[in-house]
């Protein structure tokens, strides 16, 4: 399956997920998606970018990632079989190969995932470039795949 036909059966498994996911959680849903929008604009006010959707892709490429870990309920592409954040699952399944969006993760869901991290190596962590003397930060340690990107962070 090539091109469009893939992308709407992404589409298709993304709806079922959300079906899943969300049904008979409606207001839930409307929350998380008010509190992501809130979080999004204060992060973006900050400096934040989220990577392309074609960045996504590639890194997704490298260990085949069906999962991201990071963004938003509202931004998170419907290419990856799972999205989430921290504690809350956007769809999908906890588990399999992962894209993490280090930046977009609080400093709580950040320290979360790198407890988790330590248990597989099919991840791979989109971040910005650390700065002169700023410590390594724990993916940095017992990562195989990183890539950073070169923007300001205010």
């Amino acid at each position: 399956m090539h091109g469009a036909a893939q992308r709407v059966d992404n589409c298709e498994q993304l709806l079922e997920f959300l079906r899943k996911r969300w049904l008979d959680q409606k207001q839930e849903l409307i929350m998380a998606i008010q509190e992501d929008s809130q979080r999004t604009e204060e992060k973006e006010e900050a400096g934040y970018r989220s990577p392309t959707l074609s960045i996504l892709r590639a890194l997704q490429k490298i260990n085949n990632a069906k999962r991201l870990e990071g963004e938003a309920v509202m931004s998170a592409p419907p290419f990856f079989q799972s999205a989430g954040r921290g504690d809350l699952k956007f769809w999908g399944e906890d588990d399999g190969p992962t894209v993490v969006v280090w930046e977009s993760l609080s400093e709580s869901e950040q320290e979360q995932w790198s407890k988790k991290m330590g248990k597989s190596k099919d991840w791979v962590v989109w971040c910005r470039s650390r700065e002169k003397g700023e410590e390594q930060r724990p993916f940095e340690v017992d990562g195989k795949e990183i890539f950073s990107n070169h923007s300001k962070h205010e």
